[in-house]
């Protein structure tokens, strides 16, 4: 299932929040540099989506604010709380 993602790099509080059944914002602390930022939200994703990391992919928008994101088919019916969750 491939998601699109508005990665916010640099912020105070980390969380995933779900815009629509395919669109996420992802809030992360890393800055945008060297990959740390991209790092991050996999990382996040893996745990919102209790994932490896591994098993997420970036599609495209590796240098951009809106990403695409690849994640295994079998979440298709994954339905989270509706409002934001803080991963830490």
């Amino acid at each position: 299932m491939k998601i699109t993602v508005i990665a916010k790099p640099k912020k105070k509080k980390e969380f995933v929040e779900q815009i629509t059944p395919t669109h996420y914002v992802v809030s992360v602390k890393e800055p945008a540099e060297q990959g740390r930022a991209n790092y991050a939200i996999i990382q996040a994703l893996a745990k919102y989506f209790a994932v490896s990391p591994s098993e997420i992919e970036i599609v495209s928008g590796h240098t951009n604010k809106i990403k695409t994101f690849e994640i295994p088919d079998h979440f298709k019916t994954f339905e989270p709380v509706p409002h934001q969750k803080k991963l830490f």
